[in-house]
């Protein structure tokens, strides 16, 4: 799956990264605190499931939070998940956050 064909939006108003394809809009809802930001929630609607839409958009919710300067703290299972998978996000948790 492209990224390119996807674009981020964060809704700061409801407090949500969101992704549309296909006219149908995932989210991954957040709390912001400071420098820190707490992902709470991701959720796919039923007919963007199983095509990868769950991963990109906390791949660029985390490309997104990372370029702002902001450490997270997942408290979305699905988001916590998708780091153990891919390690290498690591580098964006907050300090005392260990996914092991």
């Amino acid at each position: 799956m492209d990224k390119a064909e996807f674009t981020l939006t964060d809704n700061k108003e409801d407090q949500q990264f969101e992704l549309t394809s296909d006219g149908l809009t995932a989210r991954v809802e957040y709390t912001l605190m400071g420098n820190r930001i707490i992902f709470t929630h991701t959720e796919v609607p039923k007919e963007l499931e199983g095509k990868g839409i769950g991963s990109m958009i906390v791949k660029l919710a985390l490309q997104n939070i990372e370029e702002r300067g902001l450490k997270l703290i997942p408290l979305c299972p699905f988001t916590a998940s998708y780091i153990k998978r891919h390690p290498e996000w690591n580098r964006v948790l907050a300090e005392n956050v260990n996914l092991k």
